[in-house]
């Protein structure tokens, strides 16, 4: 048997999932539910792209939801509180690295939380993963598509 990944996320990416699925279950599939209804109510379903693309949103919001239940259900909430405090660089984590001279700030996040122009990384990302583990003081290197980036940890929020 294999063991399910688990789905590290903050509590706050976790009511974000939450609200998302509920407005997907409620809202969005009944709105494709009706489109669908109203493509077959105008035209014969042969060749009517309006009752295709009807059925294809359909099945991407099914999709989404099935998606959704799964990282709901594999959902391990991130212990920020934890991080904040740690003496290493943990998930939910925020760390400050020097390179090339210039200062960096990054919060280690889950997957699904990741968005790099904020700084929220993802721990499964080159240079989130490296960066697990690494106290104030140590020196990373990451492969980037540029070459080689060479990290310092100079702070763990």
């Amino acid at each position: 048997m294999v063991a399910e990944k688990s789905f590290p996320i903050t509590r706050e990416g976790l009511a974000r999932l939450k609200q998302q699925l509920e407005e997907l279950r409620t809202t969005k599939r009944r709105e494709a539910a009706d489109k669908i209804h109203e493509a077959r109510e105008f035209s014969t379903t042969q060749n009517n792209a309006e009752y295709d693309d009807a059925k294809h949103e359909m099945e991407q919001v099914e999709l989404r939801i099935r998606t959704l239940e799964e990282q709901l259900q594999r959902a391990v909430i991130i212990d920020e509180e934890r991080a904040h405090h740690a003496t290493m660089v943990l998930l939910g984590s925020t760390v400050v690295v020097s390179s090339d001279g210039k200062e960096r700030q990054y919060t280690i996040v889950g997957p699904a939380e990741a968005d790099p122009p904020a700084g929220r990384i993802s721990n499964e990302s080159p240079v989130g993963h490296a960066l697990l583990g690494k106290r104030v003081g140590e020196e990373v290197q990451v492969m980037a598509p540029r070459g080689v980036m060479k990290l310092k940890v100079i702070a763990i929020k």
